[in-house]
């Protein structure tokens, strides 16, 4: 079975590729697209999370420049919803990496109150 991380970098190489090929018109990644995926691939490889790296939307660190931040969000806002269709198995997997970031976000929000009110009543 591929790590987490295996399959993110996946992921992201199939969206910048649909991406380019619709709005680029090319059969390989242009250079700006091969450049922001490069890009991608370096900040997931160097992510200080390593193997527990959640999905990069939920990040607290912000590792992305705010220029290949924003071409990234295009890219995903475009292939996003389009993944179902050509890549079912990788949409549902990165549905459900969402679906977990959400659950550990409640958790963590669990605990910050339990931990708060704790030290009211010190």
């Amino acid at each position: 079975m591929k790590s987490r991380l295996d399959r993110e970098k996946e992921t992201i190489g199939v969206m910048i590729r649909m991406y380019c090929r619709y709005f680029h018109q090319t059969k390989s990644l242009c250079l700006d697209c091969l450049d922001l995926y490069d890009y991608s691939l370096n900040r997931i490889k160097c992510c200080p999370f390593g193997r527990e790296k959640l999905l990069c939307t939920g990040c607290t660190v912000h590792c992305y420049k705010s220029d290949k931040r924003e071409e990234i969000r295009r890219v995903m806002r475009f292939a996003g919803p389009r993944m179902i269709l050509s890549h079912p198995v990788k949409a549902i997997d990165h549905f459900l990496a969402k679906r977990r970031l959400s659950d550990k976000r409640q958790i963590l929000g669990i605990k910050t109150s339990i931990t708060s009110s704790n030290r009211n009543n010190v």
